[in-house]
């Protein structure tokens, strides 16, 4: 990797972790607040972002008659084709059948195998929200609806009626287990696609890697005294520092470096899982986490969070051909990653979501949709109770019950109904859940069922 790549990726980690440093004050100060009661054994959550907001309407699609063909009339020339669909073995209890899109044969596949769910029409809520409060004018709706960048952090920090929140929920659910993790010297939330707010905890600070592992310091300039330079530079951060932003430089690149050191150590320690992964970029970056979780017992780790993420979702145009692509990358990606967590042993202990910035309008632009509101998320692993749907599907019809009267739905889920039930199952208790998703108390369902 170049030197100038490194360089930028090492001020990236820097700025990440300096900017967490005034959040210590805010009100939700967990250091006062007890650990949750765990039972102790290891468990890693990963969220895959999906930026720009996924056509989720073109991912999940009924396979019966007459809602197919309600589907296809509202999609005009963004339908796929009912013969095209992938089936699905579902328990609905109404009878309706669906179908996955043809790109995602690995998904279909580890659905009707029941390790992977999908829940309905969730989205980013203040409160519930029905439809004529929301044409009314009454409801309280998210900060700057439909914006991607601020849709996209009040899906990671499970608030959107606030725009001062800087930390994620994640984050706050791992600062309420990082005891678990002992004298471990490397966080427990770990970024394979940079910075991110879902990880940001009060106490807890993201360490970030590139899918290659940890890039560390190389020589600062390279030639051939590199581990010279380094300790020089090593007792540079040791000398004492007066100035507050001089101290915190110190204490992030000191942190920063010897993190670099246990991990690369710990990685170098263990056997790589011998799952293929796809050469593209959420293969890379699955596959590195497949890694990290290998070396879970050097590192001391009995929770781990990680984030990736793909970009590329906002399918304005060319619709067809480009989610096509996304998703044929999306299913063969998280496939592996399903084989490699069973290779390790670990397919009940790694829960596995997407998330995206929000849905997409039903109706057409021409070429594909327009920016939404709710949509479909996938959850994987070996504790998702498979094989149906949760949430409610949203009504195909422009100006029907479920919609804004544009073609975007209503979340009839909340952000926070999602995230809580997967906090719940990586040990947040009942009793903490409020500190991690504020407004949790304003939804009926805190825990939606669809992990065991």
């Amino acid at each position: 990797m170049p030197q100038t790549t490194r360089r930028a990726f090492i001020r990236q980690a820097a700025c990440a972790a300096l900017g967490t440093s005034g959040l210590l004050s805010t009100i939700w100060d967990l250091r006062k607040l007890s650990a949750a009661t765990l039972s102790g054994d290891y468990k890693a959550l990963v969220c895959l972002f999906l930026y720009g907001g996924n056509d989720a309407n073109n991912v999940l699609i009924p396979n019966d008659g007459t809602n197919y063909n309600t589907y296809a009339a509202a999609r005009g020339n963004l339908a796929i084709p009912r013969a095209n669909l992938l089936p699905l073995t579902i328990q609905t209890g109404d009878g309706r059948q669906y179908g996955f899109h043809p790109s995602l044969p690995e998904l279909a596949s580890l659905f009707n195998q029941g390790k992977l769910t999908m829940v309905t029409n969730v989205g980013t809520l203040v409160a519930p929200t029905t439809r004529s409060d929301y044409i009314n004018g009454t409801a309280a709706v998210p900060i700057n609806l439909f914006s991607h960048e601020d849709q996209s952090v009040q899906w990671m920090t499970s608030v959107p009626d606030r725009g001062d929140i800087r930390t994620g929920w994640g984050g706050r659910a791992a600062d309420l287990v990082a005891s678990l993790n002992g004298n471990s010297k490397v966080s427990l939330a770990l970024s394979i696609a940079g910075t991110n707010t879902f990880e940001v905890g009060n106490t807890v600070i993201p360490y970030l890697i590139s899918p290659d592992g940890s890039l560390g310091l190389r020589g600062i300039g390279g030639g051939n005294n590199d581990q010279i330079r380094i300790d020089g530079f090593k007792k540079l951060l040791a000398l004492p520092h007066n100035k507050l932003f001089e101290a915190a430089y110190s204490d992030t690149m000191s942190r920063s470096i010897a993190e670099n050191e246990v991990l690369s150590s710990a990685l170098a320690g263990v056997t790589t899982p011998q799952t293929v992964f796809p050469d593209n970029e959420l293969g890379r970056q699955l596959a590195m986490i497949s890694k990290l979780i290998a070396a879970r017992s050097n590192l001391g780790m009995q929770r781990q969070i990680f984030f990736c993420s793909v970009g590329g979702y906002d399918t304005h145009g060319d619709q067809i051909a480009a989610q096509a692509g996304l998703l044929t990358e999306l299913s063969g990606a998280l496939n592996a990653f399903y084989a490699a967590t069973v290779e390790l042993g670990v397919e009940q202990s790694v829960t596995t979501f997407t998330a995206s910035d929000f849905g997409r309008t039903l109706p057409t632009n021409g070429g594909g949709s327009d920016h939404g509101w709710g949509s479909h998320q996938f959850v994987m692993g070996g504790a998702v109770r498979g094989n149906q749907l949760y949430g409610t599907f949203p009504t195909l019809a422009v100006n029907g019950p479920d919609d804004t009267e544009d073609g975007r739905w209503i979340p009839t889920t909340s952000v926070d109904e999602f995230s809580a039930t997967i906090a719940r199952w990586f040990g947040v208790s009942g009793s903490d859940m409020s500190t991690v998703f504020p407004n949790i108390g304003r939804f009926a369902n805190p825990n939606l069922g669809f992990l065991g």
